[in-house]
């Protein structure tokens, strides 16, 4: 980013790099093919020599205007958009991993990435699961074949904050690409290159589009690793600076070839809510800490996993490390007080599965998205069977509290039939 604030330079962005007739906002372009004056001038396009576009499905000016706004965000170099935050992930390990290689990924990260991990080692690549609240867990996973260590910045839905400084510390001096996912705290609370970290995740359609009305993800290159040193980039990808060289496969082999592609209309509407990310995340992360406060003081409230709350375990890291504690947290009632009881007695709140929206989210956890996982998985993460997850939006402070107030009154008392 330039000298000037976050949210000046999101706002500004498109229109300093250039658009037409003085818009403030880049055009959506939807348009799929894309027609060049020769046949050397289009050679030259595919081949990677000259700027441009060659098919919709690999690149479009309308997510190329949004990927410049991430790379901005997350003061990197490059970053890649895909039609959602598993398709990015996805994309990242098919382009970069090999039968044969080893990954170091966190125990408690969200339950489709933890699906699609155990899928890649399914074909053939080792995976690893460590608590990488400690660096040392994860140092004591590492091999001579660990390519990739992966980690959330806070995970979903107990909230668990990883070693990120310390997990760098090892990852750099090793050679191993480390992945951060900041989907949970979003770029306006916290950059992952602060940490090392050589490629970030963001899933888009949570806390940077924020409005719960486009999907979309993205990959992030740092810059502070030298693709250089790693074994599996193709000879015709070397080109130019090789820091850059990691997102090539990536837009290659892991958006070209499987297709995931972010829609015009959705990389627009994204580039939009990005505008007002910071001023949302001030909002949902006052919010949040409120209602965890006042939930961690009720009677049939039996914990509150929130990383502003100073019994948290990693509190301390995430007060030092974040610039606020998010917008999710997560909640276990009393005994004897039910989870469905309570949900289905919110008036506010809604019932869903998304996060990250500007209205406040809730639902069961262990029933609906670890349902798959099964009992003695969820319980090694610590996922209660009364566990309420909750993504706390932009509404006013005062409604929110009154509705979980008047919804745990709702409830039953414990021990009371």
């Amino acid at each position: 980013m330039n000298n000037q604030g976050f949210t000046t330079t999101i706002l500004h962005g498109d229109r300093r790099r250039g658009t037409e007739f003085g818009a403030t906002h880049a055009p959506i372009h939807p348009s799929v093919a894309f027609g060049y004056e020769t046949a050397n001038d289009l050679v030259r396009v595919f081949q990677g020599d000259a700027p441009g576009y060659v098919y919709g499905r690999q690149h479009n000016p309308t997510v190329t205007a949004l990927e410049a706004k991430v790379t901005a965000m997350e003061d990197g170099t490059a970053t890649v958009c895909f039609a959602t935050g598993m398709a990015a992930i996805a994309a990242m390990l098919w382009a970069l991993l090999k039968r044969g290689d080893h990954v170091v990924v966190s125990s408690f990260v969200f339950g489709n990435t933890n699906s699609l991990f155990t899928t890649l080692s399914e074909l053939g690549c080792d995976v690893t699961f460590v608590d990488a609240t400690a660096a040392a867990n994860v140092e004591a996973a590492l091999r001579p074949e660990t390519r990739m260590v992966f980690v959330e910045t806070i995970a979903n839905p107990r909230t668990q904050i990883a070693d990120l400084e310390g997990i760098g510390r090892l990852c750099t001096p090793r050679n191993i690409v480390y992945v951060v996912d900041n989907t949970m705290t979003s770029p306006a609370l916290f950059r992952p290159r602060t940490v090392g970290a050589g490629l970030v995740i963001n899933a888009l359609t949570k806390y940077i589009g924020g409005h719960g009305n486009a999907l979309g993800g993205a990959i992030t290159a740092t810059g502070l690793y030298d693709w250089a040193k790693y074994p599996h980039i193709h000879a015709s990808y070397k080109k130019g600076d090789s820091r850059t060289w990691g997102l090539t496969p990536i837009r290659k082999k892991g958006l070209r070839d499987a297709g995931g592609t972010l829609a015009a209309n959705a990389a627009h509407a994204i580039a939009v809510g990005a505008e007002t990310l910071v001023l949302r995340m001030e909002r949902t992360c006052s919010n949040a800490l409120a209602v965890a406060r006042f939930l961690a003081a009720h009677p049939k409230v039996g914990k509150v996993h929130h990383p502003g709350l100073p019994g948290h375990a990693q509190h301390a890291r995430a007060a030092r490390l974040f610039k606020g504690y998010g917008g999710l947290f997560a909640f276990e009632l009393a005994a004897g007080v039910g989870c469905f009881e309570l949900l289905d007695a919110l008036k506010v709140v809604i019932l869903s599965s998304n996060l990250g929206d500007t209205r406040t989210l809730a639902l069961p956890a262990a029933h609906t998205i670890f349902f798959e996982m099964g009992a003695e998985r969820r319980a090694s993460m610590g996922i209660a069977d009364s566990l309420i997850r909750v993504s706390i939006g932009i509404e006013d402070e005062a409604d929110l509290i009154e509705d979980f107030a008047q919804a745990l009154e709702a409830c039953k008392s414990p021990g009371k039939t």
